[in-house]
């Protein structure tokens, strides 16, 4: 039999169970949709019973079936989202939609009695990003507008976490959880806000994410992890299978930009560029940036097929040709046309471009990929301190096979070796990996595209 690491990748829309053997590569997955449900409020939230029941279901078949030998199972999910349990280790909430209004007043408060809004968010390397996408935000609203429910409340797990207690029964909290825009994390002092204590809040102190328990399933004892928070997770085969620095560019609908080896301290400029910080299962620093870069690219893609009449995905066939791109920069120099004013115009650009200044399909897409990739330097340039030590920037997902991106970057970042990169299930991976030195796997991680 095999022996395998089961991970359960929880996103938004879809849920994963993968297996990982010795090696770390994937034998098996299975892929569930669960259909939403409503909370008190009327407000959609995930089926977090049909989450646990179906996670227990999968587990106890895959260790009594004796196809495969369970080892340790660990959790990846989606962040921003935190569990609320009574004495006895009971749910009192759901899984609440970090999509769900609260009132403002309550972050409002919030900033004003920790500094003013640009230097709580500075502290805690969070944008203030409103509903209840900052965690944080959910203990105080739930405190406030739902006081009988929260006198009850014993402890608090972020979502990864609580799907490991249903498992393991161990209330504990991780970095990657704590230190992606939560609002809980004083990146200065490296501990919990001085908020947390002064509103009476107990949260668990962070373990290291190699940390597992012993469980029962199945009738044999298996190994269960903490959880990990997923964009976290993501970035782990790089920070394990580099020998050197590096920057991670992680594309796609969001292009997320990853340093974790940039010390400096988040300044409010760059939080207003839409920079933060999230903690690497090592407690470090990894300085971020986003862009929205691949919805801006599904929209002018859309567009650009409607004027030339071709077919959506046609821009897969668009080559990087040094003469389409001589012409675009001898015509408009260093001009946007795209995005005239930057990023905040994709809007005001998507009214006012006259796509008749390009005689064909070809041109308008290397002027876009043009425009795109300028932003996408901008990007990649907030997060590289003054005295730099990365020589590699790997480049995943989407963009990492479009030649025209690719092209641009090398041609900007001279200095640095440009690696495309295609690590699939990277999530759920590097969950597997941040216990895979416990359990006694020993896998060799391949990071370049062939």
């Amino acid at each position: 039999m095999k022996k395998v690491i089961a991970v359960f990748d929880i996103g938004k829309t879809n849920k994963k169970v993968l297996l990982f053997d010795e090696s770390l590569k994937l034998v098996f997955q299975h892929e569930q949709k669960f259909p939403v449900i409503a909370d008190e409020d009327g407000f959609e939230c995930d089926d977090i019973d049909r989450i646990t029941d179906w996670i227990k279901t999968e587990l106890t078949t895959i260790a009594k079936v004796g196809e495969y030998d369970l080892k340790a199972v660990n959790f990846s999910t989606y962040g921003a989202s935190l569990m609320f349990l009574d004495a006895k280790g009971q749910r009192l909430t759901p899984v609440y939609n970090y999509l769900k209004d609260v009132p403002s007043a309550i972050s409002e408060s919030l900033f004003a009695n920790y500094g003013g809004k640009d230097e709580f968010c500075r502290r805690t390397a969070s944008p203030a990003l409103g509903l209840l996408l900052n965690s944080g935000i959910q203990i105080l609203w739930l405190k406030q507008e739902k006081p009988e429910v929260f006198a009850k409340t014993a402890s608090i797990l972020h979502f990864p976490q609580y799907l490991a207690f249903t498992l393991n029964g161990k209330v504990v909290s991780e970095p990657t959880s704590i230190g992606c825009h939560t609002f809980l994390w004083d990146y200065d002092n490296r501990t919990y806000h001085p908020w947390i204590g002064d509103h009476k809040i107990e949260l668990p102190q962070p373990v290291t994410n190699d940390l597992v328990f012993e469980s029962e399933i199945g009738g044999k004892n298996v190994l269960v992890g903490t959880g990990i928070h997923d964009s976290s997770s993501s970035l782990v085969p790089y920070l394990k299978g580099s020998e050197e620095p590096f920057i991670l560019v992680s594309t796609g609908t969001w292009c997320i930009t990853m340093n974790p080896f940039n010390s400096e301290p988040l300044t409010a400029e760059q939080l207003e560029q839409d920079c933060l910080c999230f903690l690497s299962p090592n407690k470090q620093q990894v300085k971020s940036s986003r862009l929205f870069m691949g919805h801006f690219h599904e929209v002018w893609a859309e567009k650009l097929a409607t004027r030339f009449k071709t077919e959506g995905s046609y821009f897969k066939q668009v080559k990087c040709g040094e003469s389409l791109l001589a012409k675009q920069k001898e015509t408009f120099g260093s001009k946007s046309v795209f995005f005239p004013a930057g990023k905040e115009s994709f809007e005001d650009g998507l009214k006012s471009v006259d796509l008749s200044i390009f005689a064909s399909y070809e041109e308008a897409y290397t002027k876009l990929m043009i425009d795109l990739t300028t932003l996408c330097i901008t990007a990649i340039n907030l997060v590289i301190p003054q005295n730099d030590s990365t020589r590699k920037l790997y480049i995943s997902g989407g963009f990492a096979r479009n030649p025209i991106y690719i092209h641009l970057l090398k041609e900007y970042f001279t200095q640095k070796e440009i690696i495309t990169s295609e690590i699939d299930n990277a999530s759920a991976l590097g969950a597997a990996l941040v216990v895979a030195d416990v359990v006694g796997f020993k896998p060799e991680i391949k990071l370049a595209l062939d």
